[in-house]
């Protein structure tokens, strides 16, 4: 087996063993990188020389000691440039560790490398970074999910142990499932985002792609806990949320949500996710049906209180203090409007104007306020039917990935492409992605990812019922031919 297809877990135990050394580690990663990115396009910088100093005095010992980790470009890293995939932040080097890159050099880990993404983290497709698209390594014609697409997409193919990304609204849980990898969103306040850049403060929450669900409860070991410098981070235990895998499924009620399930996914996705469904009640679950009514509403009120908070957050990039300036500004005003036109793409001046607007006096209690009050109506919904079950199963995404431009002219069509995974970000709650089956398209296997959503704070459960599903099947094991 190729050095760089390992898991975490393998990989810890040649370290250990010194079969391998975590500075071959690091070479035999570049020359894969060196050997595959160009097709995939899954970084926008890598540092080799610091990350080859680290890993010459790793500590193999540490829970993480010596596994270099990705990380998307929207978490800053000291000395690093952090871009966020954006033209306005050109040139910007981080001052500080963000909180979760702290705690990774304390397991041991190696930061290593910036991922592509869709700019500010606002997109489903890794198509609207202003560097360049990222592409699916199942097929490179097809884009492979967003925001943290760059993440996903270096994890499936092998260019990455692990890596981190940024779920607001999916883009770790979309991204891991149309890429064929592991994708955890803890529940909000598990971990920090001291150093994240955010898009939507309510809503943002930083988590681990991995190659396996083990992998992924180990990542988060370092991850979580509260932080003095994130006042939304909860002080909250943080169990070993490895120390329940390898359990079965007798005695675990998992709720299928009839509102998941009433047409529009994808054929071959549906029968992908029923086969799952049977698979773990054939482990000893107990399937119950659930419903959650104000789904529908869900696309609608991501829309206006994510666009809300990007519009107060990003009204912080303006070219006086760092990134992009305009040239020769006449004024104030003329340097603030051609800087943020010249740096800002599309996309995420099509989301600031939604948010100014849900925001302006006469519109703020007819669309912000009412999003609140929905908001909290989805909530409660999660929290009945978790008096019923354990953990909610259904698709994460509700087709394949689709090609690279196919709905670059039509935002709604690409905001629907989270329709599955949104409600669990505007609930607070955790949610997994992992392989569970490939739909044929044009002759070609594309994955599919099966989403199970927990109780806020029992992301031990979830990756236990996760690893029973993955341990049970095969999925895990398959990679692309790049």
């Amino acid at each position: 087996m190729e050095l760089t297809s390992l898991s975490v877990t393998d990989l810890q135990a040649r370290l250990r063993s010194k079969a391998v050394s975590p500075v071959e580690v690091l070479r035999a990663l570049e020359e894969r990188i060196g050997e595959v990115d160009p097709k995939i396009q899954g970084y926008l910088s890598r540092d080799f020389d610091a990350a080859l100093a680290q890993a010459k005095v790793a500590d193999v010992s540490l829970p993480l000691g010596g596994v270099p980790v990705a990380i998307k470009d929207v978490i800053n890293v000291e000395g690093e440039y952090c871009t966020c995939a954006s033209k306005i932040l050109k040139g910007y080097r981080a001052p500080y560790d963000a909180t979760v890159i702290r705690k990774l050099r304390a397991a041991g880990a190696i930061p290593f490398g910036r991922t592509n993404m869709d700019e500010f983290a606002m997109g489903s497709s890794t198509e609207n970074s202003s560097a360049h698209p990222t592409f699916n390594p199942w097929d490179q014609t097809r884009i492979p999910g967003g925001s943290s697409g760059g993440s996903a997409a270096v994890v499936a193919a092998d260019e990455a142990f692990a890596a981190l990304g940024s779920d607001t609204g999916g883009s770790i849980r979309q991204p891991a499932a149309l890429c064929g990898c592991v994708g955890l969103k803890p529940s909000y306040g598990r971990v920090s985002r001291f150093g994240l850049v955010a898009f939507a403060s309510s809503l943002d929450q930083i988590g681990p792609f991995s190659k396996t669900v083990r992998d992924a409860g180990l990542l988060l070991n370092a991850l979580a806990g509260a932080d003095l410098m994130d006042s939304t981070s909860l002080n909250e235990p943080a169990p070993d949320y490895t120390s329940l895998l390898g359990r079965d499924l007798k005695g675990v009620k998992l709720g299928m949500p009839k509102e998941y399930f009433v047409g529009g996914t994808d054929p071959q996705v549906d029968k992908a996710i029923r086969d799952a469904i049977r698979q773990c009640e054939a482990l000893g679950a107990e399937i119950v049906e659930v419903s959650l009514p104000h789904t529908s509403h869900a696309v609608g009120v991501y829309y206006i209180i994510a666009t809300a908070e990007a519009s107060a957050n990003l009204a912080r990039f303006d070219g006086v203090r760092y990134g992009h300036r305009a040239a020769d500004p006449a004024n104030l005003l003329d340097h603030y409007g051609r800087t943020r036109e010249e740096g800002f793409g599309p996309e995420v001046k099509r989301r600031i104007i939604l948010g100014t607007y849900v925001l302006s006096s006469g519109y703020y209690d007819a669309f912000y306020l009412r999003a609140q009050k929905v908001r909290t109506l989805i909530r409660r919904d999660f929290t009945n039917a978790f008096e019923q079950v354990d953990a909610i199963i259904c698709p994460t995404s509700p087709e394949p990935a689709f090609k690279i431009g196919d709905r670059s002219d039509d935002p709604l069509r690409m905001y629907l492409a989270d329709i599955f995974t949104i409600a669990a970000n505007l609930a607070g709650i955790c949610g997994i992605s992992l392989p569970c089956g490939f739909a044929d398209v044009e002759g070609r296997p594309l994955p599919i990812g099966l989403q199970l959503l927990g109780k806020p704070f029992d992301e031990a459960n979830l990756l236990k019922i996760a690893h029973a599903y993955e341990q049970s099947t095969d999925w895990r094991l398959r990679r692309p031919v790049i």
